[in-house]
């Protein structure tokens, strides 16, 4: 009988941690809340215009995500972008999806079993390993589970399962810190003013970062995306999003003229950077009667490429 595990979060951590059980003859069952895969590797659309929102590139540092990336070059699903404007030096290259970043998420999908619109609410022990239901009222058994969606997210549903981690496991879980990020996406009538590449960082002012979609090549038609720094987001992360969306329009003026803006749309990031991280690549819960691993990008170097390698190291250790 084949060996089979549910998979929490279609992150790239998850996608990943699937692939590799999939390719050892386990059966794998992937859920998440989401509409779509990829969480913060998203790319949105309005009318023509296409944003990536969530993360805007990727780094590749390690010979194994090396390995990868130059898989999905292969694929032509990823591209260099030379990034190089900005206050910040980028002394690695940096990578993105050629359509937009969720075509690495989507690249990673095929062939897998995902359930969307599918919201973990909690967790129990059966005879042979877990049962797992969901908001919409389905459940799933398994032996055992990777959880890959941000730690914030693990503590509230583990308060809501029969399931008892050890306080140790609950103190790392605890210490993993996310900043929010409130993201603006703007549809324009004319290109932006910023330099080529098409990405800007500050290190001052309300604003961290702002893409020209269209020169970045992921948008047909003119669009760029702002995301505001991790202080404003905090602060007016409940606020209006018009009102929030016009305020950081109205501070990016010098490179996005305002009469270029045809509409724009906002959205929050709850969890958009781990910036207190596990130095482990993952966490097994150890008093939990079925084999539980936490990952994902809130342990190891973080960001994509660390979300990769939490993911991948996961599920080798469950094989083992």
């Amino acid at each position: 009988m084949k060996k089979n595990c549910i998979v929490i979060g279609a992150g790239i951590s998850g996608l990943v941690a699937a692939h590799e059980l999939i390719k050892n003859d386990w059966k794998v069952t992937v859920l998440d809340k989401g509409k779509g895969v990829g969480g913060r590797m998203a790319t949105r659309r309005a009318g023509e215009a296409r944003f990536d929102h969530g993360a805007q590139y990727f780094s590749t540092k390690t010979p194994d995500f090396r390995d990868f990336t130059q898989t999905i070059i292969n694929a032509n699903v990823a591209k260099e972008w030379h990034l190089e404007a900005g206050d910040k030096a980028f002394s690695h290259p940096r990578m993105i999806g050629i359509n937009g970043m969720s075509s690495i998420p989507k690249f990673l999908a095929e062939g897998l079993s995902i359930k969307t619109n599918e919201k973990v609410i909690s967790i129990s022990d059966t005879e042979n390993g877990c049962q797992v239901e969901t908001e919409s009222g389905n459940f799933y058994q398994a032996n055992a589970l990777i959880i890959t969606i941000p730690a914030p997210q693990v503590l509230e549903l583990l308060e809501k399962s029969t399931i008892s981690c050890s306080k140790s496991t609950l103190e790392i879980l605890q210490n993993i810190q996310y900043h929010p990020c409130i993201a603006v996406m703007a549809t324009l009538n004319q290109k932006t003013n910023l330099p080529k590449p098409g990405g800007l960082s500050f290190e001052t002012g309300n604003i961290s970062w702002i893409a020209d979609n269209f020169q970045k090549g992921i948008s047909p038609i003119f669009s760029a995306t702002i995301h505001a720094n991790p202080a404003f987001s905090i602060t007016h992360f409940d606020d209006d999003l018009n009102l929030i969306g016009k305020q950081l329009l109205e501070e990016m003026k010098e490179w996005i003229p305002a009469d270029s803006i045809e509409g724009f749309q906002v959205h929050r990031w709850r969890y958009s950077l781990a910036f207190e991280r596990n130095p482990n690549e993952f966490l097994i819960a150890d008093s939990i009667s079925f084999p539980t691993i936490f990952a994902g990008d809130g342990f190891g170097i973080g960001s994509i490429e660390g979300a990769y390698i939490s993911g991948k190291n996961a599920a080798h250790k469950l094989l083992a």
